[in-house]
């Protein structure tokens, strides 16, 4: 396990907020780049990559990898997110815990995998195979998901710790998708973060969503629930690894002002226990 540095709060990076990211700088402590956004781009987009680098700490954050699919990682694919790291240097590198392809198919989601000991074999075994690729620590994240696979037979909580432990890596934890996943299929998010190996947490991602038909969606169109922050106030004193915080705004994108404010909001609940100094700044 390696000890990145402590980055603080940070955003994902999107083009809707790039005017408002550059002259928010000194509020936002890092950028999370979504990883697919920069490999096979056109050049201007590949020296964007290189611009944000130089300008604040960055991560790379994917979505293809297709880590629960029974095969090895596509190596071409791992080779240019290696080569677009050698190029922005990111503190680390994640993806998401889930199968996104089949051989000759890609089904264009993050799909759950079933909660079995084979699988949570399988995940492992490509999360090594992919972080040895990597010059940087590799995390993984859990996802959103709608359904239980029918022949599962662990609970999520023991499926993603089977995982981590298994493949030695860290975890990105989406609070918010623990709030949504435990609301739809009816369990508690507490139940499930007193479950899940709180040290391996390197990052922590909130957004928000909304309500549909009963159910509740994962579409980071919202601002970060009560309920969120809440769990997270009361569960990041016990992530000794946890490096950043950041929120995820993929549309319905609000007003400059209400976004930092958020990120204040985010930095008062850390304040108290979270050593980073950055923390600790009052909210404007």
């Amino acid at each position: 396990m390696h000890g990145p540095p402590v980055l603080g709060v940070g955003l994902g990076y999107r083009q809707e907020l790039r005017q408002m990211i550059l002259e928010s700088a000194d509020v936002i402590d890092f950028l999370e780049l979504l990883t697919d956004q920069y490999i096979d781009a056109p050049p201007q987009r590949d020296a964007e990559a290189v611009d944000l680098s130089a300008r604040f700490p960055v991560l790379l954050h994917g979505v293809d990898m297709s880590l629960g699919t029974d095969q090895a990682p596509d190596a071409e694919y791992v080779g240019k997110i290696q080569r677009l790291a050698e190029r922005v240097h990111p503190e680390w590198i994640s993806d998401h815990l889930c199968f996104t392809q089949v051989p000759g198919l890609s089904l264009g989601q993050l799909t759950p995998l079933a909660f079995t000991p084979e699988t949570a074999r399988i995940a492992a075994r490509n999360i090594k195979s992919v972080a040895r690729e990597f010059d940087q620590p590799f995390a993984v994240e859990n996802i959103s998901y709608y359904f239980r696979v029918p022949w599962s037979t662990l609970s999520e909580a023991e499926f993603l710790t089977e995982v981590v432990d298994r493949a030695d890596c860290h975890l990105l934890l989406d609070l918010t998708n623990v709030v949504n996943n435990a609301t739809n299929l009816e369990y508690t998010a507490t139940e499930f973060l007193d479950r899940i190996p709180l040290e391996r947490v390197l990052q922590i991602h909130l957004a928000g969503g909304y309500w549909h038909n009963g159910v509740l969606l994962d579409t980071h169109s919202h601002p970060v629930p009560q309920d969120v922050l809440e769990l997270l106030g009361s569960y990041a004193p016990r992530m000794p690894a946890l490096k950043a915080v950041m929120i995820e705004r993929d549309q319905n994108f609000p007003p400059p002002a209400e976004l930092l404010a958020e990120l204040a909001g985010v930095r008062k609940v850390l304040a108290p226990s979270w050593p980073t100094a950055r923390c600790e700044e009052a909210a404007p």
